[in-house]
């Protein structure tokens, strides 16, 4: 950045203009989205949701389900 550039900070366009251009050019487009998408911050319940979800599975489909990502993580 040119330090003879004033720049007012206070202006949330400037900084999301600024903030972006630094992104992309130190992580590059892909890099940003997934920076970006840390912040999401989603939608609805998410704890009602997994607990609903968990109330209709049984013992033998959470263990299967464990097995399985156990399975995937050991091929990384």
């Amino acid at each position: 950045m040119n330090s003879n550039l004033t720049i007012d900070f206070r202006d949330p366009k400037v900084v999301r203009e600024i903030g972006l251009a630094v992104l992309v050019k130190e992580l590059g487009s892909v890099g940003t989205a997934y920076f970006i998408r840390q912040f999401d911050r989603g939608e609805g319940d998410y704890t009602q949701k997994h607990i609903e979800m968990a109330d209709n599975l049984t013992h033998n489909e959470i263990l299967e389900g464990v097995k399985k990502t156990e399975r995937v993580r050991s091929r990384q």
